[in-house]
């Protein structure tokens, strides 16, 4: 579960002493003093911009390093923390998002269907839908951070590509 309370000057310290920490908040767009989740899922946009450039197989490439990256920085993060599952620790909501957005890839869509990929995944990662919640619950360290976030984006993005094929 995520823990709630802000970063003491000490935990910031031990979170952005390494590049793992640096990483697991996002490269600071977990640092945000409220709304984390929606800054991180706000800051993973622009590198979106580049990735979706890629291939798809590239695409997908990226996707599951960025998953292992962060399964690996989130556990680091947490350790240094001392909390499993700090909201200051967004990498998830980067990976998540993009896996949110991956129907734009394969789909034609005007511009704005990102601003509608975006909320869909802030719906399902704040809803918690089964078993998102039951895996943010049950889940710890770097893989329990970053799980719960996939799931949330996986949901996302069936629901937006339904809603792009229903409307072409």
């Amino acid at each position: 579960m995520t823990e709630s309370k802000k970063l003491t000057r000490d935990q910031r310290r031990r979170l952005l002493a390494s590049p793992a920490g640096w990483l697991a908040c996002g490269l600071g767009s977990g640092l945000a003093p409220v709304a984390q989740g929606t800054f991180g899922s706000l800051a993973a946009i622009l590198p979106w911009l580049v990735l979706r450039r890629l291939e798809l197989p590239l695409y997908v490439l990226a996707l599951a390093l960025a998953f292992a990256l962060g399964v690996w920085a989130c556990n680091v993060a947490g350790r240094a923390l001392g909390v499993d599952d700090h909201r200051s620790l967004v990498w998830d909501e980067f990976v998540g998002q993009w896996l949110a957005l991956l129907p734009l890839l394969l789909l034609p869509a005007p511009w704005w269907m990102i601003a509608v990929g975006f909320g869909l995944f802030r719906l399902f990662d704040v809803w918690k839908p089964w078993p998102i919640g039951w895996l943010d619950g049950h889940m710890k360290g770097g893989l329990g951070v970053m799980i719960d976030d996939v799931v949330a984006g996986i949901y996302a993005a069936v629901v937006l590509a339904m809603a792009l094929t229903l409307t072409h």
